[in-house]
């Protein structure tokens, strides 16, 4: 999954004072858009390239983490810089990226950028806030309010009848695009009884007998995914929500589509049902 960077370490703790090196990167952002190098493979200014010229950008940059002995900061300024070589790409190439580990630092950098760039006044009261010089968050002086990143959590469930399994395809996906059924927990909501109620609301279906497969952090949307496989609870007929999917269907384990990839928990997941690897 994204996250498996082995054996790259990745840092979060908390360290604004860090003085950034010469070989450390930056991370620049325009909307859905980010700075690299003009090549195959993902790459990120350095601190020397983006200051060499102007020393005193490296008084802009916020610290974001590190992975290994490299830093990666923010250059958070409203106008690209003019480096040669480099131009603005989609965020989405950090989807299949290489190096995997520069992807999973690109996409966590963009979660951290938008958090910043909508936190720039209180929600409160409307006066202008400041990073904590303590952790990683916003304070506002005027009212008190702090605000800490946004992380949403969700789940993904591997809905299962025996030998089979149910895949589903959003409304407005190619078609053939499977996918699981997936949702966002809501306020007082166990995450259980979103799985059961998701499951529900999308398809018409009960489960039973939830079992925790793993978990991912999704910068792309904000999200901390949780999956889990579950059997189902009574008939097999799938009362389709048309607002939320295109298609849902059953599928035999050996007509299960094999993932591309392994990038994300719903391709990871899928591929342990068609290996008859996952928690009975």
């Amino acid at each position: 999954m994204i996250q498996d960077i082995t054996p790259h370490r990745y840092d979060n703790a908390f360290a604004s004072r860090r003085e950034p090196k010469d070989t450390d990167f930056i991370l620049y952002f325009e909307k859905e858009q980010v700075l690299l190098r003009e090549e195959d493979q993902l790459s990120f200014p350095t601190v020397k390239e983006l200051c060499e010229t102007c020393q005193s950008r490296r008084g802009f940059l916020v610290y974001l983490f590190a992975i290994d002995e490299t830093a990666f900061y923010l250059f958070p300024q409203e106008k690209a810089p003019d480096l040669a070589g480099f131009s603005l790409e989609p965020v989405n190439r950090f989807r299949d990226g290489k190096p995997e580990w520069l992807g999973y630092a690109g996409i966590t950098a963009c979660q951290l950028y938008r958090w910043i760039c909508d936190h720039k006044f209180c929600g409160k009261c409307g006066n202008s806030m400041r990073p904590s010089e303590e952790e990683r968050a916003f304070c506002c002086d005027s009212c008190g309010s702090i605000v800490y990143p946004k992380i949403s959590p969700a789940i993904i469930v591997a809905v299962t009848d025996g030998d089979r399994l149910l895949m589903s395809r959003y409304a407005g996906r190619p078609s053939g695009n499977y996918a699981l059924i997936a949702g966002f927990t809501e306020i007082g909501e166990t995450i259980e009884d979103t799985v059961r109620r998701e499951v529900m609301e999308e398809v018409g279906l009960k489960v039973k007998n939830l079992r925790y497969y793993a978990s991912q952090p999704w910068s792309f949307s904000d999200s901390l995914l949780m999956g889990f496989f579950a059997d189902l609870a009574g008939s097999a007929e799938i009362q389709l929500d048309e607002s939320e999917l295109a298609e849902a269907r059953w599928f035999d384990r050996k007509e299960v589509p094999e993932p591309k990839s392994l990038f994300s928990l719903t391709s990871t997941m899928v591929e342990a049902f068609r290996k008859g690897q996952y928690p009975r």
